[in-house]
């Protein structure tokens, strides 16, 4: 789980990137997954647009991915979910360390 100073991070590092896999009106499948999947092996720190013609809600999308990629959920900001799964080997992106104690935020910080 993320630490609110981690989730901050990664927004401001992912302030630039465009939205590199939409979810469409077909929903999540396993072509889907796998582009998610290959992304986040690429780059780590993707953004996902869901679409408005989705037939699923944007959190539901961004937890399923997340649950289908081994990510974690950074953000759902209006229709775009930002997804970080480091890399197992050579991560490039190094988080702030967590504080012993520092609470781990949940998803509820919906910023519309």
């Amino acid at each position: 789980m993320l630490t609110g100073k981690q989730r901050r991070h990664l927004r401001a590092l992912a302030h630039d990137l465009k939205p590199i896999v939409q979810v469409g009106k077909g929903g999540i499948d396993e072509g889907l997954i796998k582009a998610v999947d290959q992304a986040l092996a690429d780059h780590e720190l993707i953004k996902v647009k869901v679409g408005e013609n989705a037939d699923l809600d944007r959190h539901e999308a961004a937890d399923q991915l997340a649950a289908e990629t081994h990510a974690e959920v950074a953000q759902v900001l209006g229709f775009t979910v930002l997804l970080y799964r480091p890399d197992p080997e050579d991560p490039k992106i190094e988080l702030p360390k967590a504080k012993k104690g520092e609470p781990v935020e949940q998803d509820d910080e919906d910023e519309d």
